[in-house]
């Protein structure tokens, strides 16, 4: 399970996870999801009471768990078109799937900003199941 290069893909697409997110959610998708709030207050943190700490064991879970089943997804065959069908789904799955549940259920975002918070996931995804499909091409031509 945790091979050189699984090792290696995990900590990229930790790297994503961490960076990535904070681009997608704090820098482009904020202002606009700030429209679309619901009436539940509280639920998130501001940004100066952040854990990082705990920010950066999820993306380390998130990136070991996507490494790995890339690699089963791929079955030796690493492209970026496989790579993001891999994200693609896997954004599909926790974006629309999971935040669509959290709509029915919580007030956090009104319907608008609970699909554009869905596409956000979606890409997020996609560009790690990219990177790491990156890491496991370079590695088998390495090999």
């Amino acid at each position: 399970m945790l091979s050189k290069t699984n090792l290696i893909s995990t900590i990229v697409v930790a790297l994503w996870a961490f960076f990535g997110g904070f681009l997608i959610w704090a820098v482009i998708v904020d202002p606009f999801l700030a429209d679309h709030l619901g009436t539940a207050t509280g639920v998130m943190k501001d940004q100066d009471n952040v854990n990082l700490l705990y920010v950066a064991i999820g993306g380390l879970i998130v990136g070991l768990v996507m490494s790995t089943l890339y690699s089963k997804w791929a079955r030796g065959s690493h492209s970026i078109t496989q790579g993001a069908s891999f994200g693609v789904c896997i954004g599909i799955i926790v974006g629309f799937g999971d935040r669509l549940v959290e709509y029915g259920v919580a007030n956090i975002f009104d319907l608008t900003g609970t699909l554009v918070n869905g596409i956000a996931y979606v890409v997020f995804f996609a560009v790690m199941g990219i990177l790491a499909s990156v890491v496991y091409s370079k590695s088998k031509t390495a090999e």
